[in-house]
């Protein structure tokens, strides 16, 4: 998760006679897809003419960073081809197929469907919705609060362990995108890295409407790519890694937020607002899933959690947090 964007996760194994001969995965974009790493991985070649290849996405047919895996499986003269899901991407989109079936090969398509466009659900919503897959994200105490109301600035309140605090940077490396609105950036001052896990940071995107946010803050250091959304009327100086992008914020303003991420072309982002943010976007259905910390911190006064009239799809333990998991099907 999170090394192969924008390309989507694709693995491939080869069979003959019943037994594994070559397998594969994509591992970043510009390298060798699945399907080439699989065909390479088989000793002895002459067995491909006999052999049935499996693969979770449709092979592509087009030249980008590499060259059509359709071509390579034609030229190596595989005669089966068992496909799990159609290829979204308007280049691709069912015709790495239509050139496998000219080449008179036998093909399958819609093995583990399901489980294959779940694999890749990121860049499924991203091509078929046109915007990034969304994920909420926050953390309440034992009575639903997400923050002191007296919380000082630059003091983060933290409600969850350090346990669950290494999953969310976890989370974070494997998503393209991390939102916060102005009051979280300006109370709270994160850094929205994964300095706790390995990988690549997301692309942070920063809601501050006035551009009133000091200079100062962690969000504006440069240190990885910054987008801040602000009004139309106003204007400000892009920066290496610091960019402003004016919206209109006299209009619905999540609709444009999201049409600027799909232009970036960012598949996947966390929201990792305040509780009138992550609100906006339940309250406009514009979620994908959530993922909610309960643990047992409390405080006497707060500021009370988003709320998803919804049932938990799955719960987990960690170390006393409680992680809740919900889907918007």
């Amino acid at each position: 998760m999170g090394t192969t964007y924008p390309n989507p996760l694709v693995g491939c194994v080869i069979v003959h006679n019943n037994q594994i001969i070559g397998e594969g995965w994509h591992i970043q974009a510009g390298n060798a897809h699945a399907e080439v790493r699989a065909i390479h991985a088989v000793k002895d070649q002459s067995l491909l003419k006999n052999s049935t290849l499996y693969v979770t996405l449709e092979p592509c047919s087009h030249y980008g960073k590499t060259p059509p895996c359709s071509d390579l499986i034609i030229a190596k003269k595989i005669p089966n081809i068992v496909i799990g899901t159609l290829d979204p991407f308007a280049k691709v989109s069912g015709m790495g197929i239509k050139k496998l079936l000219a080449a008179g090969r036998n093909v399958v398509v819609g093995v583990c469907e399901e489980k294959c466009e779940l694999l890749n659900k990121r860049f499924f919503t991203f091509h078929r919705k046109k915007r990034p897959y969304i994920i909420l994200k926050w953390a309440e105490t034992k009575h639903g609060f997400i923050a002191p109301v007296d919380q000082k600035k630059d003091v983060i309140f933290w409600i969850t362990n350090a346990y669950s605090q290494q999953l969310v940077h976890k989370w974070r490396s494997e998503e393209q995108a991390i939102l916060i609105g102005t009051q979280t950036a300006r109370m709270d001052n994160p850094k929205l890295n994964i300095r706790h896990w390995t990988g690549k940071n997301p692309t942070r995107i920063v809601l501050d409407k006035s551009l009133k946010l000091p200079k100062h803050l962690s969000v504006m250091d440069t240190s990885q790519p910054t987008v801040v959304f602000h009004h139309s009327n106003l204007t400000a100086e892009n920066q290496k890694n610091l960019s402003f992008t004016p919206l209109d914020f006299d209009s619905d303003t999540l609709p444009q937020i999201l049409d600027k991420l799909h232009q970036l072309e960012l598949q996947s982002v966390i929201i990792e607002g305040g509780s009138r943010t992550l609100q906006s976007f339940i309250d406009a259905g514009l979620w994908d899933e959530a993922r909610v910390f309960k643990a047992q911190n409390e405080i006497d006064k707060g500021i009370k959690a988003p709320v998803l009239n919804k049932e938990a799809s799955r719960t987990t333990e960690i170390e006393g947090d409680q992680l809740n998991y919900f889907y918007n099907d």
